[in-house]
């Protein structure tokens, strides 16, 4: 008797459908938690006093942690399939993801200049992943 192949047993075929769905929904519930976490800290930030009561810089640096890991997961995605083309938000993926990478950079210039007052570049911090993850949101209901 002959071993018959192993093939992938998707609607698909092949590598069509890689990345599966499965790195998306991770990818967008781990930037949802970075969301959560940025939130909180900021408003941890926004209630310290001069004297001190900043939130823990390991707060921050697992917010970022996960903002950076949920953006690393989400390029392979994004070079995958198009997604939302019928509904006309196909870019709203890549534009995310170009404005998260822009949350990252500004997050590590926070993360450099945590000894001054890094207010300015915290607002920009927030505009930017606020922008990014209302467009990742939108792009992934569409799919």
């Amino acid at each position: 008797m002959r071993a018959t192949p192993v093939t992938r047993s998707n609607a698909c075929g092949d590598w069509a459908c890689w990345p599966d769905r499965l790195l998306l929904a991770v990818s967008f519930y781990l930037l949802t938690a970075a969301v959560a976490a940025g939130t909180i800290l900021g408003l941890l930030h926004l209630r310290a006093t001069d004297s001190g009561a900043r939130p823990p810089l390991v707060a921050g640096i697992a917010h970022g942690i996960a903002g950076a890991t949920g953006l690393i997961l989400l390029i392979p995605v994004l070079l995958g399939p198009a997604r939302g083309t019928a509904a006309g938000a196909a870019a709203f993926g890549p534009i995310a993801g170009w404005l998260l990478g822009g949350a990252l950079i500004t997050g590590g210039l926070i993360f450099l200049r945590r000894r001054r007052d890094p207010a300015v570049t915290m607002a920009i911090h927030v505009g930017i992943a606020i922008t990014g993850y209302i467009m990742l949101v939108a792009w992934y209901a569409v799919g």
